[in-house]
């Protein structure tokens, strides 16, 4: 059985942004940082890392990374006080979360969450 994910890992072209990027949104760094070839950063009890990839190496749309996080509109203002253009403003979705898109310096879809106090999903 399936117990939960432990980490994310997500390929980045220039690991010094990428990790001003996430450090600006209030990620910890665990292992790496700026000048690594690898970087992980506390996401509660899981884990995101970032892996350097050759400048060749391109993807294009892969999906989304959902974090919960504890105040989904503080967390946006963080990102626009940072200088960071999120995809979507904060708003309340009909499966009972409020969330916001933001897309990483590499083209990484990210959305920030939070479950709705009357929802039970």
């Amino acid at each position: 059985m399936i117990e939960g994910i432990s980490a994310v890992t997500l390929g980045t072209h220039e690991m010094g942004r990428a990790v001003l990027f996430y450090r600006a949104l209030g990620f910890e760094v665990l292992h790496g940082g700026e000048e690594a070839s690898f970087t992980s950063f506390r996401a509660g009890t899981s884990y995101l890392n970032l892996i350097a990839q050759p400048a060749e190496r391109r993807w294009s749309w892969w999906g989304r990374v959902i974090l919960y996080v504890a105040d989904v509109d503080e967390l946006y203002r963080r990102a626009l006080a940072a200088g960071f253009e999120p995809a979507t403003v904060p708003r309340d979705a009909a499966w009972g979360e409020r969330y916001f898109h933001l897309v990483d310096p590499d083209g990484h879809e990210l959305s920030f969450a939070r479950p709705l106090p009357s929802a039970s999903i």
